[in-house]
């Protein structure tokens, strides 16, 4: 048993997990794009500036650039982005179960545009992933959810599927830290256009809640937590390091009910519990058989 990815997949689940409550921190106080847009910028000045400090370089192959340009705009720009909007009007707890989904969606794009592979264990996961959000998001619609916030957290899970498939191999041949600052870059530059062009003019609640909040996203789940997962992969591979992404759900929900005291229905925690389930047996489907003998 690898101890140590262990408690890199748990770490990694937490953190990604708490930027959705922490960004619904930021945006009830300044206009999402501009907040996130800087805080790409400076997450990308501290990554790139330790990458240096520790030897790495930006002389990066065509296989690495390329992973920095798609995934600064499908992870940083889009997903992030949409999500930081969408947060202005539905819950942290909702969004942190829609963008949970992204595993999901990779196996079901790559089974029907890219021709893979899904074993019944799999396809058994896709079924009850739907099934879960189903159940979420009907109870949800019902309650008077924000129809344009989900819709943003959908297409913001999709981006980063997307991404996801697209991009192979992008820790490979070093400088990995270098690599998470760049993307940033691609993001801060992305949104700042966005912001421009939005919200110009928004004023901006200068908060204790606020300063504690942008400094948190900025430093764990914006730079530290993008590292982890990277390190996580080249220590098990995506596959394996994907299987913790099934945590997400419950953690996201968890930090939402402690820090923002957000509750959960009887038939959220159910939806919940199937879409986690759903999402640990498609990424356990992907594992080679073991043989014997």
């Amino acid at each position: 048993m690898d101890l140590r990815a262990i408690f890199m997949g748990l770490a990694f689940a937490l953190m990604w997990s708490s930027a959705f409550t922490s960004a619904r921190m930021i945006v009830a106080d300044a206009p999402p794009l501009t907040a996130l847009s800087l805080r790409f910028l400076i997450s990308g000045l501290i990554g790139v500036g330790i990458a240096r400090a520790l030897g790495q370089s930006w002389s990066l192959s065509r296989a690495q650039w390329r992973s920095v340009a798609i995934f600064g705009l499908c992870q940083n720009a889009l997903y992030l982005g949409l999500n930081f909007v969408a947060m202005q009007w539905i819950e942290a707890s909702l969004a942190a179960i829609i963008a949970s989904t992204m595993p999901l969606l990779v196996a079901l794009l790559g089974w029907l545009f890219l021709g893979q592979k899904v074993r019944a264990l799999g396809v058994g996961g896709l079924v009850a992933g739907v099934v879960g959000v189903a159940i979420i998001m009907g109870s949800r619609i019902s309650g008077g959810v924000s129809l344009p916030g989900l819709l943003f957290c959908g297409l913001g899970a999709l981006a980063l599927a997307v991404a996801t498939l697209t991009v192979r191999g992008a820790s490979a041949g070093g400088n990995l830290l270098m690599i998470v600052g760049l993307q940033m870059f691609v993001g801060a530059a992305v949104l700042a256009v966005a912001a421009a062009a939005t919200e110009r003019g928004l004023p901006v609640h200068w908060t204790p809640r606020l300063g504690l909040a942008f400094a948190y996203t900025t430093l764990v789940p914006g730079l530290i937590a993008t590292w982890v997962w990277f390190r996580l992969v080249e220590r098990i591979g995506a596959v394996r390091a994907a299987t913790y992404h099934f945590l997400n759900p419950f953690f996201g929900v968890v930090v939402a009910a402690l820090l923002l005291g957000e509750r959960l229905g009887v038939t959220d925690g159910i939806g919940v519990a199937i879409v986690a389930a759903g999402i640990l047996a498609v990424q356990l489907s992907k594992q080679a058989p073991v043989r014997s003998g």
